[in-house]
């Protein structure tokens, strides 16, 4: 005789537990707000907070210094340097609010910084293969040292003559002028990276069975980089010298070559504007080298 007790399913035995106050709790979670406006900018003020006060302590250097300025030659100061006759910062503000709409004064800036980029970039393309070939091979040291330690103290206004002989327009003698200005820099200091590169790096490297192309391209031009970007804006600062200098006597565009005609036509507010003009762009030129160093180099951003 069959029994109800037999015949019930094992799982009919089992009882429901009653889910826990824990459980319960965790299934009607409310996910995390995201942070406010005032917590982000709170976060980003302190990751940045030593650049702002860097920034801040330049502006206000700048405003310091155009304040003395207006104050020199409103009251046309004379003490060892006369002030007589340059132009106060107002006076270089109407210069500049008429020049942008001169297509003229666009057009000086534009060939100048066309003069720049192919001059420089021809100096970086020669001169850091040049640099890093000297550094690692001594027979190529030997042979092109001498020869570029005797040019380099030439300066670059007294190419001026010599390049136009060279060559047959005045573009290219003004960028062959600032190739020159940008050169050696940038092949000097290429060398100066080698030459300091471990010697340890190299004989871990040969140990561990790299190969000449490896040992150059892991250990000798990413220990030079520093250098290679010092090399660089030097370069950036005297192709800008040689620039202008070349403009100034043998060009008939330019930045420089507005900045002389400015003066050769008594125009002092535009003499002003060019040299402003002048500092900006290699300014500019500067950071942007500047950036690319810290893109190749992220390690050396602090």
């Amino acid at each position: 005789m069959s029994s109800p007790a037999f015949l019930r399913h094992p799982a009919d035995s089992t009882q429901a537990v009653p889910p826990t106050a824990e459980a319960a709790a965790a299934s009607t979670a409310v996910p995390p707000a995201a942070p406010s406006f005032r917590a982000l900018a709170a976060r980003w003020y302190r990751l940045n907070q030593e650049r702002l006060r860097t920034a801040a302590i330049g502006f206000v250097s700048l405003l310091a210094f155009v304040l003395v300025w207006h104050l020199l030659t409103t009251y046309r100061v004379v003490f060892f340097v006369r002030f007589t006759n340059v132009p106060s910062p107002l006076e270089v503000y109407a210069s500049f609010t008429k020049a942008i709409h001169d297509p003229k004064f666009l057009m000086h800036i534009l060939l100048s910084c066309r003069r720049i980029f192919i001059g420089f970039s021809l100096a970086a393309i020669l001169g850091v293969p040049l640099g890093l070939i000297m550094g690692r091979f001594k027979l190529a040291h030997e042979v092109i040292f001498p020869v570029a330690e005797v040019l380099r103290p030439i300066p670059a206004i007294a190419w001026v003559p010599m390049a136009i002989m060279l060559w047959p327009t005045n573009e290219q003698s003004i960028v062959f002028i600032t190739f020159l200005g940008s050169f050696f820099p940038i092949l000097v200091n290429t060398l100066h990276g080698m030459s300091l590169v471990d010697p340890v790096l190299v004989r871990a490297a040969q140990c561990l069975g790299a190969r000449e192309r490896s040992i150059f391209r892991e250990v000798y031009f990413p220990a030079s980089l520093p250098h290679i970007f010092t090399g660089l804006t030097i370069g950036m600062g005297v192709a800008w010298v040689s620039l202008i200098a070349a403009e100034m006597i043998s060009g008939q565009y330019g930045i420089g070559y507005f900045t002389w005609e400015a003066y050769s036509l008594v125009q002092y507010a535009d003499i002003a504007l060019g040299m402003i003009a002048i500092g900006v762009l290699g300014l500019v030129s500067s950071l942007l080298i500047r950036g690319a160093g810290h893109l190749v180099m992220p390690w050396r951003s602090k």
